[in-house]
């Protein structure tokens, strides 16, 4: 075999070879975690109103500020990138400095904080909340 053909066998196996291991490797998942769309997150009856639900698999929290309106954040604090543990009275509750964040849209409320939570787009089809 030629030196050049052996390189071009050498470079397909090698390339063929990278391909498989990143796809056995992938998770399904963005690089931020969040699920790829069409997977189902929750139920609209999962997101209690005025309150929400923390996807930590997902790196997500969904809230339902008022009746039928849902929203999507990063679950991810943005003072030091803890994870967000609660979400009760309106407020979406990060355990490491307690920074609170409101449901509605993510804004600090109070704490160490620097900045809102990011949002993350979602859809909701009938009783169904996908990702956007």
């Amino acid at each position: 075999m030629s030196g050049v053909a052996r390189r071009t066998v050498v470079a397909a196996a090698g390339g063929a070879g990278l391909a498989a291991a990143l796809a056995a490797c992938g998770s399904g998942a963005d690089d931020k975690g969040a699920a790829p769309e069409g997977t189902v997150l929750a139920r609209t009856g999962d997101i209690p109103v005025g309150g929400g639900k923390i996807l930590a698999d997902k790196g997500l929290v969904i809230t339902q500020p008022k009746a039928g309106e849902f929203k999507a954040f990063s679950s991810k604090c943005t003072h030091q990138g803890c994870a967000v543990s609660s979400v009760k009275d309106g407020v979406i509750v990060c355990p490491c400095h307690q920074s609170h964040f409101d449901i509605s849209d993510g804004s600090v409320k109070s704490g160490p904080a620097p900045s809102p939570l990011p949002p993350e787009p979602i859809q909701v089809v009938g009783e169904e909340i996908s990702p956007g």
